[in-house]
């Protein structure tokens, strides 16, 4: 659907406020309830605008993961060493090409610190730890790998840590009480208690800007009707990326268009366009993480192939990472090949997930056979799992580096389960801030008055991604982004103050 044109508003047009506050955050997802919890505890008068009935956002209905490290106090508690700068090489060599190494260097500095603050305000995380491949805990352990930092090509030259901090579950309900939930829960209660106010079901349309190029407030409509609203601090956009706009998608990252996940349909690109219409910059508008939805406990006990029969990427990595080489470099083509005893042990697996659990597309008694049911090239099959079973026979993987664990050589009766077009994904582009969650103007400068955090932003991935690292990146910048909003203006406010308490 087409967007109507949208455009900065003069707040001289302005007859009369709504409402009127220090800072007003447009969104009540992860990036949001950050912001406003900050703003709050330095000392600004607060309130959310959210467009459905409710707060959460995506983050209340995602597995939960936010991407720590550096040495967390649940790191260390489980036996894990982890470095800052461990931290830091890996993120800057997972999350790219082209990442923000200004952000990545100060989000792995008070990553220890950030965790600490999410536990202050509530966040439980147990001490646990799941060792298993998959989508995310089945239980309600605090710490799983998250990223691919113990797969090929990472793990032989930067020591792996497991950075994904999962919040403790209630009862294990994912997508109701699920880890996205039991962080948003928290974190909610705490902002209610510093005073922090919302409105909900208000849609924020357009920024407000002042004579001198200054944001002052955003206008909104609420079941049709304009709603108005002052900021006399600074305005946060927190309001989720563009993957369900097909205009913006089809423009920038058309890769994934049609096939957004990870993300709702609140995620319409209008917080980006809002701030351009002030001439802001954005970054790495084509950059998408893809999801493939296929059951990592298959993965790492199969083969995956090409549509030319070899294989592409070490099945044992992060799916995210998979799903990326998968749809970008190999056509959206890829086949599973799996024996039966690998296959009976991955659907027995904990870890398992049942939905992404699939069966077999064609059934072989020899490779020779399934080669030519799925219609590959007459030897292609064949020559890759000879290869393979050659080297797996002595538990190693010199081709792709997969991990021991999960070589061995696959027997027979053999079969493939279809992946084409199993996968989807979610921008990862948007405004380009600094890291005070400023929003940059084209010209470099920081726009007055305009702060964005999470991903209706540019943030830590550049072009790969790690699970966690949007809730990670969303929290961090966030409560950046509500302690730049509440000290922006404040010295031209307190001086007004004290000349009228002065007369």
């Amino acid at each position: 659907m087409s967007d109507a044109k949208i455009t900065q508003i003069s707040a001289k047009d302005i007859d009369a406020w709504d409402f009127e506050v220090d800072v007003v955050v447009a969104g009540y997802g992860i990036a949001g309830v950050s912001a406003a919890i900050e703003a709050a505890r330095a000392g600004a008068e607060v309130l959310v605008l959210e467009r459905s009935a409710g707060s959460g956002g995506a983050a209340s209905m995602s597995g939960g993961f936010i991407y720590l490290g550096g040495g967390t106090p649940l790191q260390k508690a489980l036996g894990f060493h982890d470095t800052t700068e461990n931290m830091k090489a890996f993120m800057k060599a997972a999350l790219g090409p082209g990442t923000d190494e200004q952000k990545i260097e100060v989000y792995c500095d008070e990553s220890v610190d950030h965790y600490n603050w999410l536990v202050d305000a509530g966040v439980t995380f147990k001490e646990s730890y799941w060792d298993q491949p998959g989508w995310e805990p089945p239980y309600d352990d605090g710490l799983m790998y998250s990223g691919g930092e113990n797969a090929a090509p990472f793990s032989s030259s930067i020591p792996p840590a497991p950075r994904g901090h999962v919040p403790q579950m209630s009862e294990k309900k994912t997508g109701e009480q699920g880890g996205g939930y039991m962080l948003m829960k928290p974190l909610v209660e705490t902002a209610e208690k510093l005073g922090v106010h919302a409105e909900y079901d208000i849609r924020v349309q357009s920024l407000i800007i002042d004579a001198e190029g200054r944001v002052v407030g955003v206008a909104s409509k609420r079941y049709g009707k304009d709603v108005y609203v002052k900021a006399r601090r600074g305005v946060v956009l927190a309001m989720g990326s563009f993957a369900y706009n097909e205009e913006m998608v089809r423009a920038n990252a058309p890769r994934i268009l049609g096939r957004p996940a990870a993300s709702i349909e609140a995620h319409d690109g209008k917080a980006i366009q809002m701030a351009q219409s002030l001439g802001a910059e954005t970054a790495h508008m084509d950059a998408t993480e893809v999801a493939f939805f296929c059951d990592p406990q298959l993965l790492v006990r199969g083969v995956l192939i090409n549509a030319r029969g070899q294989r592409y990427i070490t099945e044992d990595t992060y799916a995210g990472r998979i799903g990326q080489a998968t749809l970008f470099h190999q056509d959206n083509q890829a086949f599973l090949i799996i024996d039966e005893a690998a296959f009976e042990e991955a659907s027995k697996s904990e870890s398992s997930t049942p939905e992404l659990l699939l069966q077999p597309t064609w059934v072989g008694e020899t490779v020779e056979d399934l080669e030519s049911e799925i219609g590959l090239p007459a030897g292609t099959l064949q020559s890759t799992v000879d290869l393979y079973n050659r080297y797996a026979a002595e538990g190693s993987d010199p081709l792709l580096g997969k991990n021991p664990r999960w070589v061995k050589p696959l027997g027979t009766p053999i079969a493939a389960i279809d992946l084409r077009g199993r996968t989807g994904g979610f921008t990862l582009g948007g405004l380009r801030t600094d890291t005070d969650s400023r929003v940059l103007h084209v010209s470099g400068k920081p726009i007055p008055g305009l702060f964005a955090a999470g991903r209706c932003t540019s943030g830590v991935c550049a072009g790969g991604y790690a699970s966690g690292t949007s809730l990670g990146d969303g929290s961090f910048f966030g409560r950046r982004a509500g302690i730049s909003a509440a000290r922006e203006n404040n010295d031209v406010l307190v001086s007004v103050a004290v000349q009228r308490n002065s007369n």
